[in-house]
């Protein structure tokens, strides 16, 4: 989606205020949450219009990209919240969503019969890969940025992600 740019950068603008008031330490901390916060705004409007077409939106496909590498017999709906890093409400929301339009059934748990599973269709994972392909297709929505940007951008988010205590680095854990 092209949209006009913005005469100045509303960044550099708030940071500008933001540092008259409270100093260049609070700015810069200031200036690097709100880039993040306006790139993923940004980013998730893109990734929705790509996803549009499929009757998706980037969170679905993030919920069947889940199911995709879980057991064929499904995945316990509340090992959804540690890998979307969603509240419980939302992910029922999205699999009530998925389940409304065939994509998912949810089944009862083998073992467990207080449990629910969700599980992929035929239509669910042709529907995925489809998705795949176009996320692929336009990378992501990040088509200019160069892949070395990428890498130095995933490590520096990782960094920030691993002090905030979002992950360990234990090998043999599993999410």
């Amino acid at each position: 989606m092209v949209r006009k740019p913005l005469p100045v950068d509303p960044v550099q603008e708030s940071r500008r205020v933001w540092e008259k008031r409270w100093g260049t330490e609070a700015g810069v901390a200031m200036a690097a949450a709100a880039s993040i916060l306006r790139a993923e705004n940004w980013l998730l409007g893109e990734l929705n219009t790509v996803l549009s077409p499929l009757g998706l939106t980037f969170p679905r496909y993030e919920a069947l990209n889940v199911l995709m590498s879980a057991d064929p017999d499904g995945l316990a709906l509340a090992r959804f919240v540690s890998r979307l890093q969603v509240h419980p409400t939302s992910i029922t929301n999205i699999i009530d969503r998925l389940e409304r339009d065939g994509l998912v059934r949810r089944v009862p748990h083998a073992t467990d019969r207080r449990s629910l599973l969700a599980q992929l269709t035929d239509k669910g994972r042709e529907t995925a890969e489809e998705a795949a392909r176009l996320l692929n297709d336009c990378r992501f929505c990040l088509p200019d940025v160069p892949d070395d940007d990428l890498e130095s951008l995933v490590e520096v988010i990782r960094e920030i992600r691993r002090r905030a205590g979002d992950f360990t680095d234990d090998p043999v854990a599993e999410i």
